[in-house]
């Protein structure tokens, strides 16, 4: 089996940024997709960040220019490196990991973007 660990969220101003980790163990460092999606309280789970097996990234318009997505497969980590944070980025954000047949999700991460 695999569990996936994320890390990194906290309380920062409007404008700062944060660096999210996503820490997999349980099995090798080998998906077909790898994603960060987040939710507010209220609205749907969305897909902020992705990164295919071979590399290809694919990010929501509401981010794209502030954060990027990365993996170190030494670590067996995920990364969303996330700058310029704005109150709207302000959610649980959570990793995900697929293998196909599995799907396996951590359990989130708050982030909270002050104005």
């Amino acid at each position: 089996q695999v569990q996936l660990v994320e890390s990194g969220g906290g309380l920062v101003q409007a404008g700062g940024s944060l660096r999210l980790s996503c820490a997999t163990s349980g099995s090798i460092f080998n998906f077909g997709f790898m994603g960060w999606y987040r939710q507010a309280p209220g609205n749907q789970r969305e897909l902020v960040a992705s990164i295919a097996r071979d590399g290809n990234t694919n990010y929501a318009d509401s981010v794209k220019g502030r954060f990027t997505i990365s993996r170190d497969s030494a670590k067996a980590t995920l990364y969303l490196q996330m700058n310029s944070l704005k109150p709207e980025d302000t959610a649980v954000y959570t990793c995900k990991a697929v293998r196909a047949p599995y799907t396996y999700w951590g359990q989130g991460t708050q982030v909270t973007v002050s104005s």
